[in-house]
């Protein structure tokens, strides 16, 4: 039962924050099999795990355990610049999708804290903490909670989610913008891309291609201070006459350093013709 299932009953009102987000979380996990997120419990977490927030020492073995999972899996030994630019999209892809697939799926926000968020370096799973603050619209029973910041309508919501992702992601590109090697525009465009791809994933994943599309263009009609772009999707047409969605990324994960034959099918690098061939096939 997801959240957005729950009875509207007095008791439901009496729920706290994290409860409602502990369920909304898990059910995002096992939706998503790109998505590896489990809830903190308390006590010793049962493997070594960072957070980006501990310090240089954090940071570092964040992308040093990166860097030794492109080793293993891809047999390439990446600069650091790229392990950490590899790590950072698998990061605020994952933790992006926490707030957005929440919203899409419930029409709720959740404020998730950078200290809320901790990497497990051996399998690069993500701990969520849930908070306690979660945006959400009138008339919904999590409107009652303490902790609820009540949006006037669907756009103060989707503004909500900006906010909250910028919010998280500022401190996080702060810590490693020195390892990844590259500019403010740059870093907020790769947030830009992963926000727009995990609603475009979750669309996918749900059967509903085009909602994940008309969702992440709502939420980046354009250029969003401090995101540089909007989502920006295009189509294409295949030689069945289908029409397929694409965009093209504005910032780099750097993959194609990795693997040059197998660009992201977004990259700056991968022209149309490429793009209708790997859809063909």
């Amino acid at each position: 039962m997801t959240v957005a299932h729950l009875e509207t009953t007095q008791a439901d009102t009496a729920t706290p924050v994290p409860v409602f987000l502990t369920a909304a979380y898990r059910h995002l996990d096992a939706m998503c099999e790109a998505l590896s997120v489990r809830i903190a419990e308390p006590g010793p977490s049962p493997a070594r795990t960072v957070g980006l927030m501990d310090g240089q020492e954090g940071v570092e073995a964040f992308v040093e355990a990166e860097a030794a999972r492109i080793r293993e899996r891809h047999d390439h030994t990446a600069p650091r610049h790229v392990a950490a630019s590899r790590a950072l999209h698998e990061y605020a892809w994952s933790v992006g999708l926490l707030m957005s697939g929440v919203w899409f799926l419930e029409r709720r926000v959740p404020r998730v804290a950078p200290g809320d968020i901790r990497v497990d370096l051996a399998a690069g799973a993500f701990e969520v903490t849930p908070g306690t603050e979660l945006g959400c619209l009138p008339g919904d029973p999590a409107a009652l909670l303490p902790g609820a910041r009540v949006a006037a309508h669907q756009e103060a919501l989707r503004a909500e989610l900006r906010t909250a992702v910028a919010d998280h992601m500022g401190p996080v590109l702060e810590a490693l913008g020195p390892y990844v090697r590259r500019g403010s525009r740059a870093l907020w465009g790769l947030v830009s891309d992963d926000l727009v791809s995990g609603l475009w994933y979750l669309g996918r994943t749900r059967g509903d291609e085009a909602a994940g599309v008309r969702a992440a263009s709502a939420v980046l009609p354009g250029a969003q201070a401090p995101f540089p772009g909007g989502a920006d999707f295009r189509s294409l047409r295949t030689s069945d006459g289908r029409e397929h969605p694409t965009r093209t990324r504005l910032g780099c994960c750097l993959y194609y350093t990795i693997r040059p034959a197998e660009a992201c099918s977004t990259c700056p690098r991968t022209c149309d013709a490429e793009r209708l061939r790997r859809l063909e096939g």
